[in-house]
């Protein structure tokens, strides 16, 4: 039987603008097995994850549990939880942290002043290697399992900051992961190529390849961006920012801007992934929805007036349904 990320990697399905949207992520570590639904289906006390869903609602902050890679003892009550509190906008993202003894008490954040970007003094600021979560929540697809654990396993044992984390989105891209402090996610990678982007991310770098957005940003600003990055080949992390956002689906006009003044306004229009495919194992084949990047015109810069990207092609030949 074929899997999700099978079809989609067959189908060349392209990856950018398919990145979780969160300006700021809460990471709760909970070791023990995960349901579909973590926040409510793991040790965490279900009210506990119940609560902290209600209160990060609307805000921009996304909540995900975390474990260490291995095998998962059935612990209902390790002594204590790491946590990690983490912004991701450009020139303004920072990492705070701290383990405790009791998860209820993060329902007590400020959890809209965090989403804006405002630790606060909260905790203690995380300065050490780039952190890595690969997801590997079998019970939301099992493509994250198959493929995601091996991976972060071997992230582990090779020395990475590399943590387990529950369903981050976009499944059929699996093994799929984002990188903190900047946020940047991607799909359909190996060690090999996480163990470059961590590289580039000590150097305040970021990778575009197999990159599938920053998360600070909603899709069609997370496509954009990767467009320019790639016209222009900047690597800073922080060099770019999303200043505007116009339209609605399935057209978008996106401004984006560099810190040396530059500014480029780009095109982004919604399609449909085709042929269908399953977007996650078990369910009926659909046409997901893409970003495709029609155009890229500078605003103020010395390059070329416009550079046009045109739509990735599909290889609908190359694809075999679920048997």
């Amino acid at each position: 039987m074929s899997t999700c990320a099978t079809a989609s990697r067959q189908l060349a399905e392209p990856l950018a603008g398919t990145a979780a949207t969160a300006r700021t992520w809460l990471l709760v570590e909970q070791p023990g097995p995960w349901g579909a639904d973590a926040l409510t289906a793991s040790h965490l006390d279900p009210d506990v994850g119940r609560a902290l869903d209600a209160a990060a609602e609307g805000t921009g902050v996304r909540i995900a549990l975390i474990r260490r890679p291995g095998r998962h003892a059935d612990c209902h009550q390790p002594g204590t939880h790491r946590v990690f509190a983490a912004h991701t906008a450009p020139g303004r993202s920072w990492i705070r942290t701290a383990a405790i003894a009791d998860p209820a008490e993060l329902t007590g954040l400020d959890f809209a002043a965090l989403g804006a970007g405002e630790h606060g003094g909260l905790w203690e600021a995380y300065d050490g290697d780039p952190l890595v979560f690969v997801c590997t929540n079998g019970k939301r697809d099992r493509c994250c399992a198959l493929l995601g654990r091996p991976l972060a396993a071997e992230l582990a044992a090779s020395g990475a900051e590399a943590w387990e984390v529950t369903h981050i989105g976009g499944h059929r891209f699996s093994p799929t992961l984002f990188v903190l402090p900047y946020g940047y996610a991607y799909g359909r990678v190996t060690a090999h190529g996480v163990k470059d982007v961590l590289e580039a991310v000590r150097d305040r770098r970021i990778v575009t390849g197999d990159c599938r957005g920053r998360s600070a940003w909603e899709r069609p600003a997370q496509a954009a961006e990767l467009a320019v990055r790639e016209l222009t080949g900047e690597e800073d992390a922080d060099a770019l920012d999303v200043t505007r956002t116009e339209g609605a689906a399935p057209h978008w006009t996106v401004a984006v801007a560099h810190t040396d003044g530059r500014t480029w306004q780009v095109a982004v229009e919604q399609g449909a992934a085709e042929p269908a495919r399953p977007e996650s194992c078990g369910r009926a084949p659909a046409t997901p929805a893409r970003m495709d990047v029609i155009s890229v015109t500078p605003l103020r810069t010395d390059v070329p007036a416009e550079a046009l990207i045109g739509p990735r092609p599909s290889r609908p030949d190359a694809f075999s349904p679920p048997s």
